[in-house]
């Protein structure tokens, strides 16, 4: 089952100006170091205060590709909700909206918005994550899960609207939602009698001279485009024409420095005052982080105004510190997060990740070169000769697996497989994709065995239940129930790394989870003290120490994450 939930030396570019001042050296390195492993395929930083706009770019478009620079084109995902937020911002100045109308003012009479205990929907709920709507809509199911919101459609987005029960009060808590900010950019465009893509561009993009930021490629763009990588290899873009408020602007770093010069206040005037109203903190709930209108606020020796994007290929982080008026924008065209390096930036206190060589980049290596049939015993030897020198991560190999079996190569497809069960036993989704490839090879015993194995493993994998329907075998669903008591000591808030908790929290029988940053997920039990997620190839357990304290550890993609409740 596939989940929706990388050169040696510096190209510096500085728009034919001196270098001004070189990246610190442990940020360097550790680009460096992402793309001579091939976890980024390019990388570009860009840095702008007093002294100006300076450009520092590592990599290129693609493998045998151009050089990036400040002008390659990458899609920004969801910092186009920042833009969202200007744009709301900028009617609710100019008095044709008020952040707390009802979002059904502004829709077709034919819809009904759900309410909750009498209370609407409001436009500013949309923008700060606390309409109670989910993070995406439940009959979202794309055709190409390559390019997901491609097909989906505004009839669709009306009527799911008209369907769903609210499941919470409106405004009680933060839980990140494409659909939601996807839906304001929608009313938006309905409000100003053009598409989104024309209102942003009059908006924002051609005050501030941002040529280079569009929803439509122009030629220029096309030319200069940085192609979208997962686990070094190419995928599509992404189109998403209904909710295209929630990440369908593709842009530069340049343009993005000049985004941020404005964020910051280099444009005084109407635009401005938009952006301000953006900046105001509407809430504090996203795990004691505050929310505006689009943007995130974490406080440090300085707050820090940032949001971050990622789509299929690409994923980018832009912040800034308006006490310093320094702002940071870096992109990758890959599916590996640069968020550390943007926040590293801004403050030095917020660590750099350790980089590892990726095992899939060797494990691929291997199979173009030698064969499939040679994969288990070169990955043995590799591993055993360079002990703990190897990133190996569950997710990356599964992506690789299917990049095979997409591409119908069903043997290296297995060989792949077969080594994430080796290396992950006890995770539901190796054997669920191990089963999906030996349906192709027409295996069906073995699938099915591979399947129940994995429901096994986890009792809410749906893709399982299906799969297994559709050969046949009827897999009956066991509901493992807890009692509200117990439940009730799981909740509090666990911290699994420095800058990372997780916050547990319970609604009669039904417990729940909320990782820093991200959006609520829900529990489901195993055991009593055993719980998987149905949104991510993950599962934690509750334990106590010896004095009765409670902990938490998550296990996700091999990675093992203990935490104590604070």
């Amino acid at each position: 089952m596939r989940f929706f939930t990388t050169l040696l030396f510096i190209i510096l570019s500085l728009s034919g100006r001196a270098q001004v001042a070189a990246l610190p050296a442990e940020v360097t390195s550790s680009i460096q170091k992402r793309i001579d492993s091939g976890t980024n395929t390019s990388i570009v930083v860009g840095i702008i205060n007093a002294d100006g706009p300076r450009y520092y770019s590592f990599g290129k478009t693609t493998e045998g590709g151009s050089p990036v620079n400040e002008h390659s084109i990458y899609e920004i995902g969801s910092i186009s909700k920042t833009f969202t937020a200007t744009l709301l911002a900028d009617m609710v100045r100019k008095g044709e909206m008020s952040l707390d109308d009802p979002i059904e003012k502004y829709l077709p009479t034919s819809v009904h918005v759900p309410m909750y205990g009498g209370k609407h929907i409001t436009l500013g709920n949309l923008s700060d994550h606390t309409s109670s709507l989910p993070r995406m809509p439940n009959n979202f199911a794309p055709a190409d899960p390559m390019n997901p919101y491609a097909d989906y459609t505004v009839d669709q987005l009306y009527a799911f609207l008209s369907s769903y029960e609210l499941q919470r009060p409106i405004g009680s808590e933060y839980e990140y939602s494409n659909l939601a900010v996807g839906l304001l950019g929608h009313i938006l465009s309905l409000k100003a009698g053009k598409s989104y893509e024309d209102l942003m561009v009059s908006m924002i993009a051609g005050p501030l001279q941002m040529n280079e930021t569009r929803i439509t490629f122009t030629d220029e763009m096309k030319k200069n485009l940085a192609i979208g990588h997962a686990m070094g290899v190419e995928v599509p873009n992404w189109d998403l024409p209904t909710l295209a408020g929630a990440g369908a602007i593709r842009s530069s770093v340049s343009d993005m420095l000049k985004y941020l010069s404005a964020q910051m206040g280099s444009h005084p005037g109407a635009l401005y005052e938009d952006m301000e109203l953006t900046h105001q903190a509407r809430h504090d709930k996203a795990n004691g982080n505050s929310v505006g209108l689009g943007w995130h606020m974490t406080q440090g020796v300085h707050e820090l105004i940032w949001h971050n994007g990622a789509t299929g290929g690409y994923m980018t982080f832009v912040g800034f510190d308006n006490a310093t008026k320094t702002g940071v924008a870096v992109f990758t065209n890959s599916s590996e997060s640069v968020d550390d390096i943007g926040f590293h930036l801004l403050d030095p206190a917020r660590e750099l990740k350790t980089i590892k060589p990726k095992i899939t980049t060797r494990l691929k290596e291997i199979i173009e070169t030698k064969g499939p049939s040679k994969l288990d015993k070169e990955f043995k030897a590799l591993k055993a000769k360079n002990t703990g020198q190897y990133a190996i991560d569950e997710n990356d190999i599964n992506t690789l697996g299917y990049y095979y079996m997409n591409g119908n190569a069903l043997d290296a497809a297995m060989a792949l497989f077969k080594i994430n069960m080796m290396e992950f036993p006890a995770s539901f989704n190796v054997y669920d994709s191990y089963g999906e490839v030996l349906m192709k090879k027409g295996k069906t015993k073995e699938a099915i065995k591979n399947y129940q194995k994995s429901m096994e493993l986890n009792p809410g994998n749906e893709n399982g239940i299906e799969m297994l329907a559709k050969m046949g075998v009827t897999y009956k669903k066991v509901e493992f129930k807890v009692a509200e008591n117990i439940l009730q000591t799981y909740v509090g808030t666990y911290q699994l790394a420095p800058n990372f908790n997780i916050v547990i929290t319970r609604d009669g029988t039904q417990l729940f989870g909320q990782a820093t940053g991200q959006s609520q997920f829900e529990l489901f039990p195993k055991s009593e003290t055993e719980y998987f997620l149905k949104v991510a190839v993950a599962s934690v357990i509750f334990t106590k120490d010896k004095d009765g304290k409670m902990g938490l550890t998550l296990y996700q993609n091999g990675a093992v994450l203990p935490g104590k409740r604070i």
